[in-house]
């Protein structure tokens, strides 16, 4: 079977369900923007050297494409599970934020995003994460989505953060801090 089907060749495409619509429709970039991130992680992957961070985005990979799955249905009855999974998934991620924030300096001004070649990707990973959010509440105001998606990307965002801090930490990068001109 070829991966290509030619279906989307005029610019259309097929939401989970068979519903088609516009490849600029706003549940597609919402999906599309999850797809991005995840495919980002997966460089960040490819690379860090913290094995526990690691296994973790991998984990956070497969939410991605859960998520990404429910972006991509306008039924609502869809993934009743989810809800639950991504509360589990957001108190885990506060736990681990709280670990990891515990190791490092207390912050006191705003950063700039950077540190070592990993700890940077993780930052901008971070926008990522934001952008989808941002995404994501777009849809959320014209149609109805699991809300619980939208707890779980924002505590992502606050996690791949924290990531970026510790990662360079142990990688001995020192992090600037960001000075207003005024």
């Amino acid at each position: 079977m070829p991966i290509y089907t030619k279906f989307g060749d005029k610019g259309k495409t097929s939401l989970y369900g068979g519903k088609t619509v516009s490849k600029a429709d706003i549940r597609v970039n919402a999906y599309g923007q999850i797809d991005e991130l995840n495919s980002f992680l997966g460089i960040i992957i490819a690379e860090i050297k913290n094995k526990i961070i690691k296994k973790q985005l991998i984990v956070i990979q497969n939410d991605l494409f859960e998520i990404g799955s429910s972006l991509a249905s306008p039924a609502t009855n869809k993934h009743k599970n989810l809800s639950k999974y991504l509360t589990a998934r957001v108190l885990e991620f506060e736990k681990t934020i709280d670990k990891l924030s515990k190791k490092l300096l207390e912050l006191e001004n705003f950063i700039l995003p950077g540190g070592s070649k990993t700890g940077s990707k993780l930052h901008y990973a971070r926008t990522l994460a934001r952008k989808a959010e941002r995404q994501i509440v777009a849809l959320s105001e014209k149609e109805k989505i699991n809300l619980d998606i939208l707890i779980f990307i924002n505590r992502l965002s606050d996690l791949l953060f924290t990531y970026a801090r510790f990662v360079s930490k142990q990688e001995k990068k020192k992090e600037v801090v960001w000075r207003s001109r005024e």
